[in-house]
């Protein structure tokens, strides 16, 4: 099998920005600011004639593709690994289509497995400058463990591996397994304040056993460190700013001491407008960026996630590679999801040449 610097293993799916009104998308049920829905409400709602359909954006979507495709941008030999779904001649559906054409056109290797379902969806409803997300994996849930073979894993340099994919337990786990054997390090996003809660002792079980990068974002890092404190109804409601210095006084002596004296984990903590901390054998590396008013913010977590790790196979320092994810992801900032010209991050590929 060809070598690649990077993996990617995850849920294949297809952003659907789409713009509406609150009374559209509540008589769908989406009411929450993340919510899971069926396959069935997918398929009405992109149908429904009052949609916005000029407005409509559909882009490939999910934390580990996402990662792959601005690695890819910037240079790096990427690869990609997820299922989806089928249609009724037997080829993949044209969700699948639309994920793998952007995904190639950004120069990633894409292997997906094919399934009976349907390929995963994520709108994106629009709501008077607010989003709600309503996810559907569909078929991107029907990866397990037996696809998982060793050739695959050993192909590459870093695996990343999507944060929802926590809840299948054993297909982490033979992730994990594989590479810690040839020493590959496995770069993990967390993906959400809900799975911290319900996975802290299993990220921090992995943390110890396993070489692994682990990213999350301030609210997530907060969660964390409450989780493991049992301050299960503690939630930090302040401003970036609070939150930062409460991340740095409390939040970080605890990682510190997860991370002493060992090479991995290496645990990077993302501030959005505010940059990025980086824990690192013991040590706090503080990388800071400035803010600008984003487009939306879909997406720039895992162009943060990219460039770092991308960063950090060329190379470069942990400082220097949280700048780079810091840069990076201020791009992703202006555009819906990854839906970035290849030439806007032609700059910061050069980076990684030096």
């Amino acid at each position: 099998m060809k070598k690649f610097e990077l993996l990617s293993i995850g849920n294949p799916l297809v952003d659907v920005f789409v713009k509406t009104d609150n009374a559209l998308a509540s008589r769908y049920g989406i009411i929450d600011p993340v919510q899971h829905v069926e396959q069935d409400i997918v398929d009405k709602l992109l149908l429904d004639p009052s949609l916005d359909f000029s407005g409509m954006v559909k882009t490939s979507g999910g934390g580990a593709a996402n990662v792959s495709k601005i690695s890819s941008m910037l240079g790096m030999d990427v690869s990609f690994y997820g299922s989806v779904g089928s249609d009724a001649a037997g080829g993949v559906d044209e969700f699948a289509k639309i994920f793998k054409s952007e995904l190639v056109k950004a120069g990633v290797a894409v292997n997906l497995l094919q399934t009976n379902g349907k390929t995963g969806v994520c709108i994106a409803c629009m709501i008077d400058g607010v989003i709600r997300f309503a996810a559907c994996p569909g078929a991107a849930l029907e990866l397990n463990e037996s696809h998982i073979t060793e050739e695959l894993i050993t192909s590459a340099d870093v695996v990343v591996l999507d944060g929802y994919i926590l809840d299948r337990r054993p297909l982490v786990q033979r992730i994990l397994w594989l590479a810690s054997r040839r020493g590959i390090p496995v770069a993990l996003d967390v993906a959400s304040v809900f799975q911290v809660k319900r996975k802290t002792e299993e990220i921090l079980h992995y943390s110890r056993n396993y070489p692994l990068f682990i990213f999350m974002n301030a609210d997530e890092a907060i969660a964390f460190y409450n989780t493991i404190n049992k301050n299960y109804d503690d939630e930090i409601n302040s401003s970036e700013k609070e939150k930062e210095a409460f991340i740095l006084r409390d939040v970080c002596p605890i990682l510190k001491i997860i991370t002493d004296g060992e090479l991995f984990p290496i645990i990077v903590v993302k501030l959005g407008g505010r940059g990025a901390i980086v824990i690192a054998g013991g040590n706090i590396y503080r990388e800071e960026t400035f803010t600008i008013i984003p487009h939306n913010t879909v997406g720039a977590g895992d162009a943060f996630c990219a460039a770092f790790v991308s960063a950090w196979i060329r190379g470069k320092s942990l400082s220097e590679s949280a700048a780079l994810g810091n840069k990076v992801a201020r791009q992703i900032l202006e555009v819906p999801g990854t839906h970035i010209k290849s030439g806007k991050l032609k700059k910061f590929a050069k980076v990684l040449t030096k």
